[in-house]
């Protein structure tokens, strides 16, 4: 029989794994790599551990009225609309340290996992931002929420890492970070005439008969 810790175990885990993958990106590279904007948007490593720190604080804390006690310059959710202006929480400042920056990502891990630990999962938030109708969010829901958020910026700072020095994979010594740099740089020149091939094809002018 499923238990809700047994859930709640299931949650978690899937949640921690995109943690320690966002984490991981940052490793071993420069304070200028961790910072700099690399997508039209702005994308950076350092920001996109920033926000998450923020929205672990917000949604697995703040929305059940559990507040984190230490003062956090970018998490002001009772400003509303307005911290978040200018992507205030998309990017680190140069009074920013990463070894602070990560230090309230971890504290923040820790703060949601009591709530997590402590809550039964059908504990209900009231979420003002999101749709009327979906507003009203259990603690599973929202636990759901977050790992589909941490993946999806885990799934950015693969990108972003990956433009910055070639590093790619999931964690240290999966199928990725194990492949042969060769067999990677043929594959992307495979990659790219087929591409090239597929577009030229496609310019050429049928040669059905007009009925």
């Amino acid at each position: 029989m499923i238990t809700e810790a047994d859930l709640k175990a299931d949650l978690r885990r899937y949640l921690q794994d995109a943690r320690d993958a966002l984490l991981w990106k940052l490793d071993g590279l420069s304070e200028y790599d961790v910072r700099r904007p690399l997508t039209p948007t702005g994308t950076n490593l350092l920001g996109l551990v920033k926000h998450l720190a923020g929205v672990e604080l917000l949604y697995l804390g703040f929305v059940f009225g559990r507040h984190f006690d230490e003062p956090v310059p970018w998490f002001r959710p009772d400003l509303g609309p307005a911290a978040f202006a200018r992507n205030a929480d998309m990017w680190a400042t140069a009074e920013e340290s990463r070894e602070y920056v990560t230090g309230v990502y971890r504290r923040a891990w820790g703060h949601a996992d009591a709530t997590i630990a402590e809550l039964p999962l059908e504990s209900a938030a009231d979420i003002v931002w999101w749709p009327e109708e979906h507003r009203r969010a259990t603690l599973h829901r929202v636990l759901v929420h977050m790992i589909a958020e941490t993946h999806r910026h885990a799934g950015h700072a693969d990108i972003v890492r990956e433009s910055i020095d070639g590093a790619a994979g999931y964690r240290v010594g999966d199928v990725m970070t194990a492949g042969d740099p060769s067999w990677w740089e043929s594959y992307h020149e495979e990659l790219e005439r087929v591409a090239r091939g597929a577009a030229n094809d496609l310019k050429r002018p049928s040669r059905r008969s007009p009925r």
